[in-house]
């Protein structure tokens, strides 16, 4: 819970994943300058409700405050008080803020479609938060090129809705492709398996990864950033869903933060391979983990009162409601089961 703007913490978190993003070929330095050094026309963002700008609104209903109310001043298709980091990213390359795919109204999908959509797997399983999964996911992007191009061929891109509203068919090839996924992955398999038990699946869901990803290349992808899995052991509908599971000297399980570094240890190692592999093509392994690892040990550095107390509202949240909600003096406050304030 943030005594002060959550906002100036994401801000700062976005500054930190940069610096800590690791890529063979790039420095951070040259990464955090994108804008001067990279020219994107669009980006397309495929993932979970790390990066799922509005999917989940436009699939099942709108995702209700205080989500959004810090930045947007109103829920916002976000699971989050403000922005979301592939909304720093397009500020970062001055585009527009993504448009789910999913939402019909008032879309606008010229510099690129996010594709994401909260509680995906990468992996197709019907144990999932979200049947849009990865493989979904790409599928909808094939679609989504293969009738924009046919627009275009049928108006020869005369149209004010070609030239407002669609992808220009020369960007798909520019573009750079975000992935923020593989979170519930992990998070649900742990509910049913020892630590062990879910390492072994690594190598699949990896597999399943790479197939998307070369199925993009195929599609004339070629710069992809790719960030690794969190430290999901610290997310509190974990902690709160196994309180008998013993805690790290930093409050979050050790067993299943032990099974997302494995993951990410795994997926860098094919980023690796997949440069080497696949010509004119460059993927960018940004490291996650060790952003929000810091933000979580150093939570009210960073202007949080706990890390692992805080806001959730859905069904995944496992009962952490946000509670009553109060306007004092104009001021947005909600005030959750443990009555603490949050502004």
């Amino acid at each position: 819970r943030a005594s002060n703007s959550m906002e100036t913490s994401k801000f700062t978190f976005i500054i930190i994943l940069f610096l800590f993003g690791v890529n063979d070929k790039f420095s951070s330095a040259s990464r955090i300058d994108s804008h001067k050094s990279c020219n994107f026309p669009a980006v397309y963002n495929f993932g979970d409700s790390n990066s799922d700008t509005g999917a989940i609104s436009a699939a099942i209903g709108e995702v209700p405050p205080p989500n959004g109310v810090a930045f947007f001043g109103r829920s916002a298709g976000r699971h989050s008080d403000g922005r979301l980091i592939i909304d720093f990213i397009t500020e970062n390359l001055t585009l527009p803020y993504l448009t789910p795919y999913l939402d019909s109204v008032g879309a606008n999908y010229r510099h690129g479609a996010n594709f994401a959509t909260g509680g995906s797997c990468i992996r197709p399983t019907i144990a999932c938060f979200s049947q849009f999964h990865l493989g979904t996911q790409v599928s909808q992007f094939i679609h989504f090129k293969t009738r924009t191009l046919s627009l275009y061929n049928q108006t020869n891109g005369k149209t004010p809705f070609c030239k407002e509203v669609l992808a220009r068919p020369n960007d798909f090839s520019k573009a750079l492709y975000t992935f923020d996924i593989g979170q519930n992955d992990l998070a649900i398999g742990f509910q049913n398996m020892t630590e062990e038990q879910l390492k072994a699946t690594i190598p699949k869901i990896i597999e399943n990864f790479t197939i998307a990803l070369k199925l993009l290349y195929k599609e004339g992808a070629r710069f992809f950033s790719i960030h690794n899995t969190g430290p999901t052991g610290c997310l509190p509908y974990i902690l709160k869903a196994f309180p008998a599971i013993p805690r790290n000297r930093d409050g979050c399980l050790k067993p299943l933060n032990n099974v997302a570094i494995e993951f990410n240890k795994q997926l860098k190692t094919k980023i690796s391979e997949l440069n080497k592999e696949l010509p004119s093509s460059l993927f960018t392994y940004v490291d996650v983990y060790s952003a929000k690892y810091h933000l979580i040990v150093r939570a009210k550095n960073h202007g949080f009162v706990d890390p692992f107390d805080y806001c959730c509202v859905g069904a995944i949240g496992r009962g952490m409601g946000c509670g009553k909600t109060i306007f004092p003096n104009g001021n947005f406050i909600v005030l959750p089961a443990k009555t603490q304030q949050n502004s």
